[in-house]
């Protein structure tokens, strides 16, 4: 029986990159579809899974993908909602790379130190940033999670864009309080600031710091972090020039710097194709299996 993992990408194109990681981690087929909004969901499931019988229907996976998050999560939810008693088939979340990425870098944190009670401050509210934090906070960290001030991103900046970012990072915050996640005695809480003063002058209590912001913007300087005797552990997610922090190496993997170990963008890339290549292969053992944020998360710490 051929396994069969059905790629669904709300991108106009379905991703190459996820179709060939998908095939290099063992799908015999991969039947690609772009452009797949919430409507079409339950139709491209219900026609896979009634090819098959019951226990059959683990050789059947689905991989939602794409660059917008948002319309990922609808996508994994109408692909629940099409699921009833047996039939269902197993389901991966990782539109525009967001929970491979955010569970890659905390589970190597988590390798390498405990995290329960410590600060921490995440630059960067978007898809990455938001799960980094929700993923630290159920480690037991308390997460001040903020936005990228607007004067660093000068004609980047987009008001509605940001807004609505932030929007999402606070009902995030809120569904992690409501959760079960939130009983390791985590904590989760969003501000916006508007400038780099701003965001320097709330450097002193943090232990962990972790730049998640858009491709080539520089959000902090050496100066901003150097002196600050509290930052023990620094990420940044940038692998595009400018990186986000200064002093950082995309290839630093817990390098020491002044004091500070510090991870960067490649060091967590290449464990990232490992640990997304290992939930492609856990799809088909089973035929119930959800990899949202938590499920990927749980793979990437047996892994790293």
């Amino acid at each position: 029986m051929k396994k069969i993992l059905i790629q669904l990408d709300s991108d106009k194109f379905a991703s190459t990159f996820d179709s060939i990681v998908a095939y290099d981690a063992g799908a015999d087929v991969v039947q690609s579809y772009g452009g797949v909004a919430p409507r079409d969901i339950r139709g491209l499931i219900l026609s896979a899974f009634f090819t098959r019988g019951i226990p059959d229907l683990k050789s059947l996976a689905a991989w939602i993908g794409g660059s917008d998050v948002d319309v990922g999560e609808l996508l994994l939810k109408e692909a629940r909602n099409a699921f009833f008693g047996p039939f269902k088939i197993s389901l991966m979340l990782d539109s525009n790379g967001c929970n491979t990425t955010a569970s890659t870098a905390i589970a190597k944190l988590a390798g390498q130190t405990d995290l329960r009670g410590k600060e921490a401050l995440v630059v960067g509210p978007g898809p990455v940033g938001m799960r980094a934090a929700v993923l630290l906070a159920g480690e037991g960290c308390r997460v001040q999670i903020t936005s990228v001030p607007s004067r660093l991103l000068r004609e980047r900046f987009d008001e509605g864009l940001a807004g609505r970012t932030l929007e999402s990072s606070r009902k995030a915050a809120e569904e992690f309080r409501a959760g079960s996640y939130a009983s390791a005695g985590g904590s989760i809480h969003v501000d916006e600031i508007a400038s780099l003063a701003e965001l320097e002058g709330i450097l002193d209590k943090p232990e962990i710091l972790v730049a998640a912001g858009p491709a080539g913007v520089r959000m902090l300087p050496r100066s901003s972090w150097v002196n600050k005797p509290s930052l023990k552990w620094l990420i940044d997610f940038n692998l595009t020039e400018p990186l986000g922090i200064e002093g950082i190496k995309p290839a630093d993997d817990f390098a020491v710097y002044n004091g500070r170990r510090v991870l960067g963008a490649l060091a967590i890339g290449n464990p990232k194709m490992k640990i997304q290549k290992a939930c492609i292969e856990k799809l088909f053992e089973r035929n119930d299996l959800i990899l949202d944020t938590e499920g990927v998360y749980a793979i990437a710490k047996e892994l790293i």
